[in-house]
């Protein structure tokens, strides 16, 4: 029987892509900083990418199969294991992505299982399961090896809510239905009203059994099992919905999660591309004369629009960073430029494949951001105080944009039209740069940054969450034990993890 006193021990394994990684890497951290014993899962695909990044920057490194042997030395128990996903390494899970999520789908779980199997006879023994909410099996695993199941939600509350409430959306006409409605949706718990376009892509599809829609499907069933639901965001921002995601299950917002100490000095890579250095570049501009344009590790654009996005910056005159994955396209087509691209904007234009985002938004040249509008891009540019254009490409990215432009304001969207035009990106980008509603914009995202800040401070809403989140992982973990004397915790007392 476990010690009542133990420290707690949680395995936690992200998405593997990126925007999932980033955040379930910076909260392993706080939470080791916390007395829990973390061990970090990776695929040794994922693993195999960030090592060989770091390598190509650092021919020294030491550790490279440990990403948390730094985070040890200072003295944080935080233990590192690797996981096959089904796949071979040399295996393009870009390119056959669908394959690869079908993997994902039906047997990445007897890989992770076995895993887990392994890794209970820990010390002290594991009590807790964090994963990513896009998984299918996490309460099959907790409930076979008797563990606390928290499910990590990296994206707003308010994608979760919508997901979480599909079949509200199915039973009105607003999706999966023959002709799908497009007047205002106002009956999901929690959301005022959102437009049809504001939804997520894949609950916008008309085909909606593809393997993602799937996952999603699983994912959302399995979720009603979870003990703890934990999202990265912040109260102030999403409290209707948030009050209503916790009349369901225990959900606390803990976030913007960021590594700790110096924002802008991660305590490690945990990039799976080579990041190029740009601030010799970005020291040579004026202030917030530079516009970063990134969109991000994961969608793919089509052709016709990165060459009217490259002739619109082009006409604009604005100085610019340009972040172009090599498959930003696909795997197959990397040459997407118009001819003479690179030449004619040289003096003005630095195209790189991939950089240290967070070192290029903070830079005092940076003066706003073209964005497909993931969440940690989102959340990032906040922190920085850089508004944003908003162009979303995939998934979340499109309820994103609703709260960037719709509701907080502190942005404004790249293309009005079905298309993107190089006229539209040019005028757009000249007046979101140097026009009058520039200092609007930035005034407005320094008034949301307050409230992070506000959150992360000693007795903001995110701190006080995390430490009931952490104390509500304990009481389970108590009561899974057998050791539970009856005593409930404060916060279920009414049912709600907020804290007013």
């Amino acid at each position: 029987m476990a010690n009542h006193h133990q420290k707690p021990h949680a395995i936690m394994i992200p998405y593997p892509y990126q925007g999932h990684i980033t955040p379930f890497v910076y909260l392993a951290i706080k939470l080791a900083s916390h007395g829990f014993t973390i061990t970090f899962v990776n695929t040794h695909y994922i693993h195999s990418k960030i090592s060989n990044s770091q390598s190509r920057e650092n021919s020294q490194m030491k550790n490279k199969d440990d990403l948390f042997a730094r985070a040890r030395e200072s003295g944080l128990d935080i233990r590192y294991a690797t996981v096959n996903d089904g796949f071979p390494l040399g295996f393009d899970r870009s390119l056959n992505h669908d394959q690869f999520v079908e993997g994902l789908l039906h047997v990445f779980s007897a890989h992770f299982d076995e895993l887990v199997g392994d890794l209970v006879k820990s010390d002290p023994p594991v009590t807790c399961l964090i994963a990513d909410t896009f998984y299918v099996w996490p309460a099959m695993i907790a409930e076979k090896y008797n563990l606390v199941y928290v499910s990590f939600w990296t994206e707003p509350a308010l994608v979760f809510n919508l997901y979480y409430h599909m079949e509200l959306l199915k039973k009105n006409g607003h999706f999966a239905s023959q002709d799908n409605r497009k007047d205002t949706i106002d009956y999901i718990p929690g959301v005022k009203a959102i437009e049809p376009r504001d939804l997520m892509s894949y609950l916008q599809a008309t085909d909606i059994w593809t393997v993602v829609h799937r996952v999603i499907y699983k994912a959302f069933t399995d979720i009603k099992k979870a003990d703890i639901i934990i999202c990265n965001t912040v109260q102030e921002l999403e409290f209707d919905t948030l009050s209503a995601l916790n009349k369901n299950q225990p959900t606390y917002a803990i976030g913007p999660i960021f590594p700790s100490g110096n924002f802008t000095k991660a305590p490690f890579s945990i990039s799976l591309w080579s990041e190029s250095d740009c601030s010799q570049w970005l020291n040579n501009k004026p202030n917030s004369s530079v516009l970063y344009v990134s969109f991000g590790s994961y969608a793919h654009t089509s052709k016709e629009d990165l060459l009217e996005i490259a002739h619109g910056l082009q006409l604009s005159g604005v100085n610019f960073i340009w972040v172009l994955r090599p498959d930003i396209v696909s795997s197959d087509e990397t040459d997407f430029l118009p001819v003479g691209f690179e030449e004619s904007i040289k003096d003005r234009g630095l195209i790189v494949p991939w950089c240290r985002q967070i070192e290029v938004i903070s830079h005092p040249a940076t003066g706003g951001f073209l964005t497909h509008c993931g969440w940690n891009s989102t959340l990032e540019s906040i922190w920085c105080g850089i508004p944003l254009i908003c162009f979303p490409l995939l998934t979340d990215q499109f309820t994103n944009r609703k709260l960037v432009v719709n509701d907080w304001k502190i942005g404004i969207n790249l293309c009005d039209k079905e298309r993107v035009t190089h006229e539209e990106v040019s005028e757009k980008v000249s007046h979101f740069m140097c026009g009058s509603s520039a200092q609007e914009l930035r005034k407005a995202v320094k008034e949301v940054r307050k409230t992070l800040e506000n959150a992360l401070g000693q007795d903001g809403s995110s701190e006080k969450n995390f430490h009931q989140f952490m104390e509500n992982i304990k009481v389970n973990a108590r009561k899974r034990a057998g050791l539970s004397n009856g005593h409930v915790s404060p916060l279920h007392q009414n049912g709600n993890g907020l804290v007013h």
